[in-house]
């Protein structure tokens, strides 16, 4: 990277997706469609994307649902491939984004802790290392053997937060799935934030304008694949505000 103070440099990224018009609820549909041409509608999820995040920026997203902010950050995460652009790094990633992604619900949670840690890149030591405070942290030691299957969404969160922060990645990427844990977990979580604040790179996913205002740098309000404004954070929710008061 030619500006070592930078983390991430986001270059004109775009993506499309092909939605098909036909929806196929049959295994006869499915054979015949086989002989039929296909039709699609293409669905622009982002739109020549540009940004520079620095080392130990706290970046906060925001914006309405479909305006692009899960696709950035799959993107990010090589989850999703760009159709044009290109995503530069200076750090290893640590994604927690969607439940479920990195985890087998017919293991138990001690063995999908190794799982999980183990595609974010830790070792076995690593992970020996780390075990006990990783579940110390998500507070499920009562649970730890039991499948995940059996885990509730929150205790879920609570599992995959712990593993992504003891991965300890240099960006960590954070979607909106801490809204499903309780009041006490996101207490940690936020704590755990204040923390590493300017240690570590965080791309922050939000509802939660109060907790966008408190810990981001500098926050970006995306709007049907396109950047509406980048700046500091007070500032952003107002133009985020405007368009929820527009679209009413």
């Amino acid at each position: 990277m030619e500006n070592e103070n930078f983390a991430i440099k986001i270059d004109q990224v775009s993506k499309t997706f092909r939605i098909p018009h036909e929806k196929i609820n049959t295994v006869r549909g499915a054979f015949v469609n086989i002989f039929k041409q296909k039709s699609f509608e293409e669905f622009q999820a982002l739109n020549n994307i540009s940004i520079d995040i620095k080392k130990g920026e706290f970046l906060g997203i925001i914006g309405k649902n479909g305006s692009g902010k899960s696709t950035l950050l799959k993107i990010l995460a090589s989850i999703f491939s760009p159709n044009s652009g290109e995503v530069i790094l200076d750090g290893r990633i640590s994604p927690f984004l969607e439940l479920g992604i990195g985890f087998n619900p017919e293991l138990s949670g001690r063995d999908n802790v190794y799982l999980n840690a183990t595609i974010l890149g830790m070792t076995k030591k690593e992970i020996d290392k780390n075990f006990e405070k990783i579940i110390a942290f998500s507070g499920l030691e009562k649970f730890v053997d039991q499948k995940l299957i059996r885990y509730s969404s929150g205790m879920q969160v609570r599992l995959a937060f712990s593993v992504a922060i003891f991965a300890n990645r240099e960006i960590l990427l954070m979607d909106e799935v801490l809204a499903v844990g309780d009041a006490d977990f996101q207490k940690k979580c936020y704590d755990y934030f204040e923390k590493i604040k300017g240690q570590k790179t965080v791309i922050f996913v939000s509802h939660d304008l109060d907790s966008i205002k408190k810990f981001c740098d500098r926050t970006l309000v995306l709007h049907k694949g396109n950047i509406l404004a980048l700046e500091k954070p007070s500032l952003a929710i107002d133009t985020y505000l405007k368009i929820l008061k527009e679209s009413k």
